[in-house]
């Protein structure tokens, strides 16, 4: 099983539970030691939940599979081979009967002059944490200073795509930013903070209606966000934002959401791949070389172009979604299970039911199985599904208590800058002493010998 996001994991889980012991050894390799559920990182990012509660610890789920922590760096199909390099140490070879492609998607991102430098990515957990340290830090700047530029650009947050991703991150953060100005920080002025949201195409959260996407720009719009439709992002080098509609103003502050492609992984695969970089799979979830399938290799979620037999486009394959891979999960793990007992697989077929989006406390949208919700209702269907959904009594018990703790408390609105670079204090405070000179060895022939029982 190669990746651990929400195919890998539910596979996994699946399998441990379907499969006997002596029939598979189930292997999971990931560089990380926990699942990301990637809904949840607005919440996390916001304060609404602890960022460890939005993560499932492999080890503690995966009880009866192996599970290595590395990244793969070649699989061999033709010999059935997966090099593996370890956190630490030299790489290993696992051999295997089936291998589970699921490596997943990283940001994809364009290549926009400054953007490497600037931007902050928002697809793990990591980048969550950070996102809201920073935040947070950008009011204390603002608050400190006497430079009005400087204030100017602490307070402008700018936020690149109007998907899922990019218009829960703004909508959680803003929420969190404002509230805590205005109980925490009397020096920064309501109304003071600049809220960006850069989108290319004509329209946000193109998984819903038109309509429903629209009820969200004018929601974003209540609140004083400055929403870009049509717009592109040009520039942002040392910081100074420009777009294609002829605006520029400098910000501190650059989240990218503009998509996901799959992981640079597949790169050192030698199975097929489609023009998008995505493997080829047959809608049982096998990989696929034209129309013959390639025995003993599997592959789902946002790595691979598995067909939507409920669309009615021609050649339509399955959207990138939590959704998805979840159900594309069990159902691999069942037919990788039929495949070991003789039996034939069977097709994947899920119709996409829906989608809920938070829009920060008490506010969100929902389209599910044609009905659409809005303000605190669809708020609350977005925590009951997605709460339903994160793997694990232990996590939604979590979950759920941090969720009622945050009703009757404030939300705590203080930066853990310090996180992210732990080191920098002590290293500054420590003198630096120059290495003694290293003092060569005999050559061999030279030394005494030892010999056994010489004291």
């Amino acid at each position: 099983m190669v990746g651990a996001g929400h195919v890998g994991l539910y596979a996994a889980l699946r399998m441990q539970k379907k499969l006997r012991s002596r029939e598979a050894e189930v292997i999971v390799v990931d560089p990380q030691p926990h699942m990301t559920y990637q809904p949840f990182l607005p919440e996390a990012s916001a304060g609404n939940i602890s960022p460890r509660h939005s993560v499932v610890p492999l080890r503690r789920e995966l009880k009866h599979c192996t599970i290595v922590a590395g990244t793969v760096t070649d699989v061999s199909h033709a010999r059935k081979v997966a090099t593996v390099q370890p956190i630490v140490g030299p790489p290993r070879e696992i051999e295997y009967d089936h291998i589970v492609l699921a490596p997943g998607s990283v940001s994809r991102t364009l290549p926009i002059p400054g953007l490497r430098e600037h931007g902050i990515g928002f697809k793990t957990i990591g980048e969550a944490t950070f996102l809201r340290n920073h935040v947070l830090d950008q009011l204390d700047v603002a608050a400190a200073t006497t430079d009005p530029e400087v204030r100017k650009r602490a307070l402008t947050f700018v936020f690149v795509g109007g998907g899922y991703a990019g218009i829960e991150a703004l909508a959680e953060m803003e929420d969190m930013a404002r509230d805590a100005a205005k109980r925490y920080y009397p020096e920064i002025a309501k109304g003071e903070m600049h809220w960006v949201l850069v989108e290319a195409t004509n329209r946000v959260l193109p998984e819903v209606d038109r309509d429903m996407g629209a009820y969200t720009v004018q929601q974003l719009l209540k609140r004083k966000l400055d929403i870009r439709l049509g717009t592109r992002l040009e520039s942002c080098v040392d910081g100074v934002v420009k777009l294609s509609d002829g605006d520029s103003f400098p910000a501190d502050t650059i989240v990218w959401t503009a998509g996901v492609k799959p992981s640079p992984m597949l790169d050192f695969v030698d199975l097929p791949r489609d023009q998008r970089g995505r493997l080829t799979a047959n809608a049982a979830l096998q990989i696929v070389d034209g129309d013959e399938v390639v025995e003993g290799a599997w592959t789902a979620g946002d790595c691979a172009a598995v067909p939507d037999l409920t669309s009615t486009v021609p050649g339509a394959t399955c959207s990138p979604s939590a959704q998805h891979a979840v159900r594309q999960a069990n159902r691999l793990a069942d037919n990788i299970r039929a495949v070991i007992r003789g039996r034939k697989p069977v097709d994947y077929r899920h119709k996409h039911v829906g989608s809920v989006a938070s829009l920060g406390l008490h506010k969100g949208v929902a389209q599910v199985y044609g009905i659409k919700l809005t303000g605190p209702l669809a708020w609350l269907m977005h925590r009951a599904y997605h709460l339903s959904r994160i793997p694990s009594f232990d996590r939604k018990v979590r979950v759920l208590f941090d969720w009622v703790l945050a009703f009757f408390l404030r939300r705590e609105a203080v930066s853990l800058g310090q996180l992210h670079a732990p080191k920098d204090e002590f290293f500054d405070v420590t003198p630096h002493i120059d290495p003694p000179p290293s003092v060569p060895l005999p050559p061999k022939h030279d030394r005494e010998p030892v010999t056994a029982g010489r004291r």
